[in-house]
């Protein structure tokens, strides 16, 4: 099994969990969505995407 040593240092392996993204194009920005409820949870204000949250897939 591989790891990213060393253990214990603060920083994240993989993505964060239960959590998604979506852009709105009305606004420009990217919103997070909890995955369990689909309710939206923060709008990332700053511009760019959210680190380590999985974008969705747009139709």
């Amino acid at each position: 099994m591989a790891t990213n040593p060393p253990s214990g240092d603060g920083h994240r392996n993989g993505a964060v969990k239960g959590r998604t993204q979506s852009f709105n194009p009305k606004t420009g920005l990217y919103t997070k969505r909890d995955t369990k409820t689909g309710r939206f949870m923060d709008v990332k204000m700053t511009g760019g995407k959210f680190k380590g949250v999985t974008k969705e897939k747009q139709d």
